[in-house]
Formats: C-alpha cells, structure tokens, sequence
C-alpha cells in the first residue's frame, strides 16, 4: 500500500443581437466524423471544444455554432452542455467596449448614483484603452498602490494559455502594484482554520480514492455533501470519471454492503440517488451535533485512543469543554438534541455506528459558510479523530469529495504550466506604495474595505489596515454574484471613483460599471487543457469553434494594448502569439512527461491530429496514508507536525469568536423552532445550482427555460410552509427579510423539511429600479438578502447561509424580469441624459 500512496504532490494538489437559435442534440455518445479544422475548408465541421461542464465537439456550418455532442471519452456527460452554445450566442452577450454615460462626461467626479442604471455609451478599442490608461495613472500618482484594485475569481475560462488572472497580473504588474485578494467565497472559513488543525487547505486537495472507498467503507457519511449534484463541473474540463465510481456505491448500497448516512436538513440529490438515509438536524447546529457526539465516544470509551496520543494534540485541552467542567454544562447528547432537533437516542446510535467498521466521512462545504463557520471543518476533524480511521483505506474524513472530481485515481501525466510571470520584466512603471495600507484583503471583506478605508481588520492572526481603493479592476469575476447583501453592495459601490470590467457576458457587474471591455469566451479561442482536474487523465486540444463574436478580444490582447499605452507591450509578450504560447505550455509539459517516463508526440502531431492524449493510469491512493504509516518522516503542516486538537497557534491571536479548540457558538441569525413570534420564521439556503456554474450559464435562454418557474428562480419549499401561506406550485413568491426582497418561483417539494426554502446562488441580479438600494430582484437573487458578516477574525469569510426571511404571495402587478439582456445604448449628447 505505501507505493500505491505516493504519488507526486504536484500532481494531486490544487491550489492554487438576438440569439441565434439552433438545435442542440441529444447528449449522448456518438462516433466522431472526420474532423476539418481549417476555416473555409468546409461548409460543416466538428470541432472538439472543453468546459467547466465538460468536453464536447460542436459543429459548426457556415461559420455558426449549430449543435453539440460529448466528448466521446465522458461517458457520463453532463446536461449542461445544452447551455454552452447559448454563451456565444444570447442577448447578455457582452459585444462592444462601453463607457457608462456620466463617467464618460465627469471621469471620476461622475454622479456614482447613477451606477446600475444600465446606461452606456459605445465607444472604440482605442478609446476605451485610452481612458483606463489615463485613469490607472491618475490613480497611481495620487493615490499610490493601494488605489488600485482587483477582483478576480477566475472561473470563467478554462486552457492554459487564456487565463484571465494571468493576463491582468502581466499586464497590470508592469504598470504598478495594486491591492489584491486572499482566499474565496466558496470555502473561505475552511481554508483558513484547516491548515493549522490539519496541515493543508484540504478543501481542493485530492482525497482518497474511491475504489478504496468502494473496497473498504462500511459506512459513508455525507456531512453537508452532495458529489452527485456537484461533480458536474471542475475548475478545469470534468472527465466525469466519479459517477461511474458512485454508480458502484449505489450497488453496493443496495445490496446492502455500504450505508450511506446523510446529515443535511434536506434531502439531497445525492441522497435521493443513492437512497441512503438522512439524519435532518435544524440548519446551522452542525457543530452541536459533533460535540454531541464526540460526548458519546468519550463517555462510552468508544474512541480510539493509541490514535489520540499518537497523531494529534491537544486533546486534553479540549476535553475540559466538551466535559462541561467550566460551565457546568456537558455537550451530551442531551445537550445537543435540544439544539439540533434530532433525538439524544439518534445521536448516540449514530456515534455507535461510526466506529462499527470503516467509516468515510465526506465533508462540504456549505456548513463553514455560516457565521462561526470554521467551528465545523475543525470539529469533523477532531470527531474523525477519535473515531481513529485517518490515513486507512475508505476511512478518515476528507473535503473535497464533490469538487474537482475528487476521488478519482490521480493519472502518471505531467501536469501542464500556463501563463506565468513574464522572463526578467523591466521594472514596473510606478513602484509600490501601499501608503500604510494592507496590500491585500479577505475577499469577502471587499464591500468593508470599500465603506471603511483606514479600518483595522484582525485576519489569521494579521492586523490589515483597509486601503482607500479608488479604481477596482475586475476580470473573469462578477461581484455582484458572489458577495453578500446586495444593497449594501450598491452604497459601498458609490465610493469608487471608476470601475472596469471584463468580461464576456453583461452582467450586473457590468451594468455597475464605468468601462465594460468585451472579452472573447472560452469558444472563441485556441488552447490546451486537462480532462478530469484532479484525474488530470488526459490532455486536450481546445479549438477555436468561431472567431471572436462582435468586437470581443482576447484577455491576453487586452492587457497588451494596455501595455502597448505605457511602452511595455514588447515585454508583456515575450514575441509570442497565441499558437506559439500554445507550443511552448505543451512543450514544456512533454519535457516533465518524459522526466517521469511519459511519452508524448511532438506538438504538431497532437494539434493537427485528434489533440487528445490519454496518460497512463495512476494508483490508488490514501488521503494521509503516508502521514499514518510514518508521522516522523511525513509530518502534517501543522507547527506540531499533527492533527492539532487544541491550536496553540490560534489560541494566541486571542480571537473571542474563534478560541483554540472548537466550540459551539450560536449564529447570528437562527431559526427558532418554539419561537412563533419570530419576524423571519424560514432558514435559506443559498448552495451551489445543479444547473449553473454560479452565476454562468443563467444568461443561456433557452436553458434557464428549462428550470425557471414563472420565468423566476426557483424557490423551493415543503408542502407545509407552502400552505401556510396561501402558496402552490408555480406562483411567484416575495421572499424578504430586512435587507432585501427579491421575487422567485415556488416549488414544492418533499426533499425539504418545514422552516427550510432553499434559492440556489447564482441568479442574476435583476433590480427593478438599477442602482437602487432596497429596490425589488425581479429575478431572484438571494444574496439580496444575505449577511455580509464574516465568519470569525480567524478567516473573515462569508457567512452566506445564515439567513432568514419570510416569504409570502405576491400580489402586485409582476413586473419584467430586468437582469437579462445588454445596456441601453445611449448616445453622449442626448439631451435627457444627465
């Protein structure tokens, strides 16, 4: 087993118009037809092409986009690549650089009011480059580096060349430096807290894989996961590898050889799939429950303790708490069922079946996106700490079981570098000069930072000092997605003097702009790619399927004729263009690829041939299998070098809201089951869509058709709160709370318990009156009404899920859904404009 556990690190961590309609066809395998890439050799032709939903071929007539098929190497492809073609071709297709109205008259002494009104004007390549030069500079001379700032999630593209991060530090990095981010919405609690309890981020880390599990497990606990729903995308190209490993959990399921436990307050899809069991506690007491039933394994002598003394500290610091010794409260099983809702019987039968054989608790990460969200990654682990199984074959706990194709056998495959820092740059235009300030923040914080320049923020032991930012800069990101409360948002937003975005859709982040530059999609490009993130089980050629639409360009063109303005182009391009790029990435792979005993063709043959390689097949492999087999020599990443119980390190930052063990600490919202008189009697949940990539795809018409109701976003909710308030199927519903309401469409479904709805992440932002404060979301967006506190002072991440509201009928007139669609078009000396 040792052999098979080690495999190269680099290898298994990851860190770091109208449209024009055409038929999409069924999405099943079929055989390729002889593949002609060159434009005008043929009047039709398939052309291979990748995703975040994975691979496929589109064919292509007369030079437009008309059907599409899987990758004939995914054999379980994924449905929402119905929605791809609509990227290129919808009416929120971002198409020409645009300047809104009043920026364009005032530059920065604009009226920020009138951000979000979705008035623009058109202008050149030129001129729009032109201004952002100009104002980069002014903003640099006067306000020094910490003026600047950019927001970057950099989920739009996938390839290795076109990275929209890549291109903007390049170019912006010869011009000055600028306030950036650390950590990201989806697991920001997560990432900061594991590394001191257990070494890593573990969050995108590769787990163990699944036909380990398959062989091993006796019982898989799913804490908050959902793989099935969503291991339909990866941060690169899916190879959808793991659901043919859970279709071979679902068998043994049935045949009764592995349980599958659920802890979620509502029936998940993976639940429903694989007909496991659910244990449905009350939204946001998870870490209730894990204390309760860590009370169980203690007081029953049912944990492991050579495992305790021998991997981990700090236990016997912990203890004390969970003993109730100082507040003469035990966190008994007693204790946490009047929390949590389920049974003391049920907790201490589920603790008993945890270490009755082989357990695998799979963690998500939608729980540490609550207030005090680090409590419960932290205290999963100290649980499957004394349950003992870390480091075995189908046991321990991992997070990362639905993300990245997580559980899939890690290939031999080199794995290919892209767009990196330029060879020996000449010195940037204007040296750093932060002024004081911090030269990065939380990402989560942005809208603090924003309102509070010159705040003391505590962050993982930091003291940041928020900078006075006057330009931000967004490229592949759309804010007005991913943060919390949006009216808070829109008075945050009037402090920035000018905003630039990129991008390829017009989306609410757009329409809050100053300068909109209309970027290419991942469809209108040439690049190379993994197939299966973490699989990494082959490499791909992805081919350009039309040429760029309108007057989009290239990030990578972008940010040079940026630098061409400041006398840095010839630097920014090192004299390669596209192809060349191209070559040298896989070249520069195939050198790593024979180094480890891999052969690849040279790239002509792999470009002008089928441009897929499939790599050899790797081994199984343990998650912390070798830290188990040898904690001397394979030490964790933790000052003690093992599973840190009570964190000395934390404990020192002296956080009142984060101690150095894990304990319960009641959000700041929380439904109250015996309250009656609660205002906002619903908890919302806001996860991951099982239609969407976030907010991608929401702007493909014709598949938002599919799953809309009422042309809204869902709403989903049990028959009971349905018929509380007068609601059936199909109507749309005001669901509100003190921060915002938005309108969505009720569905009523079984999965869900009474006094939880859930609105998926990701609609678009669609105010009735743009740029308004408090106005109504005629789509359906629920960070409208989420929280945009942090998590704790350890990690400062959203807290995103707890929310509550309260929803009824509504019974105006419905008004049009806003959020969809390009700007008004207006010209720069209508009279009515101002």
């Amino acid at each position: 087993m040792k052999d098979k556990q080690q495999i190269n690190l680099s290898r298994r961590r990851f860190v770091t118009g109208m449209m024009a309609m055409g038929t999409v066809s069924m999405l099943s395998p079929g055989p390729l037809i002889p593949k002609v890439w060159a434009a005008g050799e043929s009047t039709e032709r398939w052309v291979q092409s990748g995703s975040h939903f994975g691979a496929f071929e589109a064919k292509v007539v007369n030079g437009e986009w008309v059907d599409t098929r899987p990758f004939r190497h995914d054999k379980y492809p994924c449905d929402m690549l119905q929605a791809v073609r609509e990227i290129v071709y919808n009416p929120s297709r971002a198409r020409y650089p645009m300047v809104r109205l009043d920026w364009l008259r005032k530059r920065e002494k604009s009226d920020r009011s009138q951000r979000g009104d979705n008035r623009f004007v058109r202008v050149s390549w030129d001129q729009a480059l032109d201004l952002v030069y100009a104002e980069l500079e002014r903003v640099q001379k006067t306000h020094g580096s910490s003026g600047v700032f950019t927001g970057l999630a950099d989920w739009q593209m996938v390839g290795k060349y076109h990275k929209a991060g890549g291109a903007m530090d390049r170019g912006l990095g010869l011009h000055g430096s600028y306030v950036t981010t650390v950590g990201d919405y989806s697991a920001a609690a997560a990432q900061v807290v594991l590394p001191h309890v257990i070494g890593s981020l573990e969050v995108y880390e590769q787990q163990t894989s699944l036909p380990l599990v398959i062989e091993h497990t006796d019982t898989i606990v799913l804490w908050g996961c959902d793989p099935i729903k969503n291991l339909q995308i990866e941060f690169l190209i899916p190879d959808h590898v793991p659901f043919g490993y859970w279709q071979q959990i679902k068998e043994k399921a049935a045949a009764g050889k592995i349980r599958i436990i659920s802890v979620d307050p509502v029936r998940s899809k993976t639940q429903n799939y694989l007909n496991g069991e659910q244990l449905a506690l009350h939204p946001q007491t998870d870490v209730a429950l894990l204390l309760g039933l860590a009370h169980t394994l203690y007081e029953e002598k049912l944990c492991d303790t050579a495992f305790l003394r021998d991997y981990t500290v700090g236990f016997d610091a912990f203890l004390p708490y969970l003993l109730g010794d100082k507040d003469k409260q035990p966190k008994n099983a007693e204790w946490a069922a009047e929390i949590c809702g389920l049974s003391a019987d049920q907790i201490r039968g589920f603790a008993r079946l945890l270490v009755k054989g082989r357990t695998q608790i799979m963690g998500g990460w939608c729980v540490q996106r609550m207030h005090h969200g680090e409590q419960y990654p932290w205290m999963l682990v100290v649980l499957a700490s004394m349950i003992g199984q870390i480091g075995l074959p189908g046991g321990g706990v991992g997070f990362g079981w639905h993300y990245n194709g997580g559980g899939t056998v890690t290939s031999k495959g080199p794995v290919l570098s892209g767009l990196g820092s330029i060879n020996n740059p000449p010195p940037p235009v204007h040296a750093a000069d932060f002024r004081g300030a911090s030269a990065h923040i939380p990402v989560s914080r942005m809208v603090d930072c924003l309102l509070s320049p010159g705040k003391k923020l505590a962050f993982n032991g930091e003291t940041l000092t928020f900078p006075d930012i006057k330009m931000a800069i967004f490229s592949a990101a759309n804010p007005f997605h991913a943060q919390q409360d949006r009216n808070r948002m829109i008075e945050a937003w009037k402090k920035l003097e000018t905003v630039v975005v990129l991008d390829h859709q017009w989306t609410a982040s757009c329409r809050f702009a100053d300068i909109v530059l209309p970027v290419t999609t991942r469809f209108e490009r040439n690049d190379i790619e993994q197939f299966g993130t973490h699989s990494n089980k082959g490499l791909m050629a992805i081919r350009q399927i039309v040429p760029p639409q309108f007057e989009a360009r290239h990030d990578f063109e972008v940010f040079a004729g940026l630098c061409k303005r400041f006398g840095r182009e010839e630097a920014y391009r090192e004299g390669r263009n596209e192809m060349q790029w191209i070559r040298a990435i896989y070249e520069e792979g195939a050198k790593q690829g024979a180094m480890n005993g891999v052969a690849m063709p040279d790239f002509d043959t792999f470009w002008n041939g089928d441009g897929y390689i499939e790599f050899p097949a790797g081994e199984p492999w343990v998650r912390h299998g070798d830290f188990r087999e040898e904690p001397d020599l394979n030490p964790l990443g933790t000052p003690s070098g093992l599973i840190e119980i009570y964190s000395k390190t934390i404990a020192g930052f002296n956080y009142e809201d984060c101690p150095g063990h894990p304990v319960w600490m009641e959000p700041f919202e929380l439904r109250k089951t015996d309250d009656k008189t609660q205002k906002y009697p619903l908890h919302l949940q806001s996860c991951h869509p099982d239609k969407r990539l976030h907010s991608q795809i929401c702007s493909s018409e014709a598949w938002r058709k599919t799953y809309a109701v009422a042309e809204r976003e869902p709403l989903y909710m049990s028959q009971k709160d349905a018929d509380a308030r007068g609601l059936k199927a199909g109507d749309v519903a005001r669901v509100f709370n003190s921060r915002g309401q938005i309108l969505a469409g009720v569905v009523i479904s079984a999965d869900y318990a009474p006094g939880v709805i859930r609105i998926h992440e990701g609609a678009w932002y669609s105010p009735k009156d743009g740029g308004k404060a408090g106005t109504l979301c005629t789509y359906g967006d629920p960070n409208v009404l989420s929280a945009d506190i942090g998590t704790s002072q350890l990690a400062q991440g959203p807290s995103a899920h707890s929310v509550l509201v309260e929803v009824e009928r509504y019974r105006g007139e419905l008004p049009a859904v806003t959020g969809f669609g390009g700007p008004h078009e207006v010209k720069a000396e209508a009279d009515n404009a101002a």
